[in-house]
């Protein structure tokens, strides 16, 4: 029971991930390299904001939801913006160097050393007991109920929401919606703001569960495969994506050697993109077009 326990609790973290890449994607027809360097500087904004407010998790939280938003948004008006109608590989390379700057920045101002936000917190995290002897942690049952809320407001946002819609139809069309009065570059900083909150949220929990340091950029790398398994223009597909790899991960970890946790991902993605490049749920039009 213990190990569907933690197939839950990986499958949803990957999952809230992946859909950061899923929603970027879906709308631009970009991969958005440095998702996983922007997850980590969420959670960092979360360590700043907490080393400001210690004691009030809930107002610390706010903030750094708001915060990562908004540098979701400043990455594409100051740096995303201006690529716009270019190459495709112009933009993917922008965003490794976006990455790699970040990665950079972030050891300066807060060091290699692990962080502790919840401790600053004063943010208790007990091991609860469910279903016999499996256990799991508080904040994983909260990043198991954070993943199931995200997608569902995901889903119907994009299918009721005005600003869902805009998204869908510039994903499908970009020209015909811009002929249609649909601002383009307001609808491609949405996507990065919302990709970007998805993500740090993710980024925050774990960081608040384990600890934080400039090491969980590799969450944002494992969480890429998820993807690309589903399929990239698939938010359905970016949990099944998250289930296979969770699943052969903590099988792995529990009967070969806990080692192979980082090889897994992409030894599924290698094995996916001789098959199915596009994905589960993915179209081979869409894979074209990159």
């Amino acid at each position: 029971m213990q190990l569907i326990v933690n197939i839950v609790v990986l499958t949803s973290l990957y999952a809230l991930v992946a859909c950061g890449y899923v929603l970027i994607y879906r709308v631009s027809r970009v991969l958005n390299m440095a998702h996983g360097e922007l997850m980590m500087l969420g959670a960092y904004a979360l360590f700043a904001t907490a080393s400001g407010i210690s004691g009030n998790p809930v107002i610390a939280l706010l903030i750094s939801a708001v915060l990562s938003m908004f540098i979701g948004l400043a990455t594409y008006q100051v740096l995303m913006r201006r690529l716009t109608g270019s190459s495709v590989l112009a933009a993917v390379l922008t965003t490794i160097a976006i990455g790699i700057l970040i990665r950079g920045m972030v050891v300066l101002i807060w060091s290699p050393q692990p962080q502790y936000p919840a401790r600053l917190l004063g943010l208790e995290n007990p091991s609860l007991a469910i279903f016999g002897d499996a256990r799991i942690s508080m904040l994983s049952a909260v990043l198991i109920g954070v993943t199931v809320l995200v997608y569902s407001g995901l889903f119907l946002f994009l299918r009721f929401g005005s600003w869902g819609i805009r998204l869908r139809a510039v994903g499908q069309n970009a020209l015909l919606a811009a002929q249609r009065g649909i601002n383009l570059h307001a609808v491609f900083a949405f996507a990065w703001g919302i990709s970007t909150f998805t993500a740090s949220t993710a980024g925050m929990l774990v960081a608040m569960d384990k600890g934080l340091d400039s090491t969980m950029v590799m969450i944002g790398l494992k969480a890429f495969p998820a993807a690309l398994v589903g399929g990239l223009d698939s938010l359905f597909g970016a949990i099944l994506g998250a289930l296979i790899i969770a699943v052969i991960e903590v099988l792995l970890i529990q009967y070969v050697d806990p080692l192979l946790s980082d090889v897994v991902p992409f030894l599924v993605l290698i094995v996916m993109l001789t098959i199915r490049p596009w994905g589960f749920f993915g179209t081979r039009e869409q894979l074209d077009r990159v």
